[in-house]
């Protein structure tokens, strides 16, 4: 099955995906992962996607679909797919249309894990750090023992540069033209909202079940 997982960060994206590809055994496709596997490979688009992030401009769209056309195309994609952070724009998302198109391929559901931003924010800058063992913890969620002490060194703890709420909020801002997306994929009947603002297992249990109805 083609599966894609939209969501603004720290929806909990990546905990689903894990456990969608060893659930039903698809791969999980992210664009940064493709944009690796490219240069590592030395391809000509590998090539020109080095000379783009090296200069610290954005991949161009027509870029970036053929890289994702090129990955698609890979053996272990034949039985199905997890995209994860592509499309990113109304434009990307019609390009992917028309690729799939011509692969021969069509979506079977576009997962919408939605997380209000306040909870999001929360989420995010609650974060704190070790400075000796890089142990991580969670202010509200997973807090140590004693505040701002590493339970495992007695290291210091503390907020990372891009956990600040300035930098997080720019994050979030970046991200909300996923929206058109959202109304995108609604207007095509392939959207299924997830409520994440759940335990892991509980919103686990919601992807699953619309992923096992799929297959049947």
């Amino acid at each position: 099955m083609q599966v894609m997982l939209l969501g603004l960060p720290g929806a909990g994206k990546g905990t689903q995906a894990e456990r969608i590809t060893q659930t039903f055994g698809i791969p999980h496709i992210s664009t940064g992962d493709m944009f690796r596997a490219a240069i590592a490979a030395g391809t000509p688009l590998g090539l020109q996607v080095q000379s783009y992030l090296k200069s610290g401009r954005l991949v161009p769209d027509g870029v970036t679909i053929a890289v994702v056309r090129e990955r698609l195309l890979e053996p272990d994609a034949s039985r199905g797919f997890l995209l994860d952070g592509f499309p990113r724009t109304l434009p990307q998302a019609e390009a992917l249309d028309a690729l799939l198109n011509d692969l021969g391929k069509a979506l079977d559901v576009v997962l919408y894990i939605h997380v209000p931003q306040e909870v999001l924010l929360a989420r995010l800058t609650g974060r704190r750090v070790c400075k000796t063992c890089g142990a991580t913890y969670h202010v509200h969620f997973q807090p140590p023992a004693v505040e701002g002490v590493c339970d495992k060194c007695q290291g210091e703890l503390y907020q990372r540069p891009d956990d600040t709420e300035e930098a997080v909020s720019t994050r979030l801002e970046q991200y909300r033209q996923t929206e058109p997306l959202v109304r995108y994929y609604q207007e095509r009947n392939l959207l299924r909202q997830v409520d994440g603002q759940r335990t892991i297992e509980d919103v686990w249990a919601d992807v699953r079940g619309i992923l096992e109805k799929i297959q049947r």
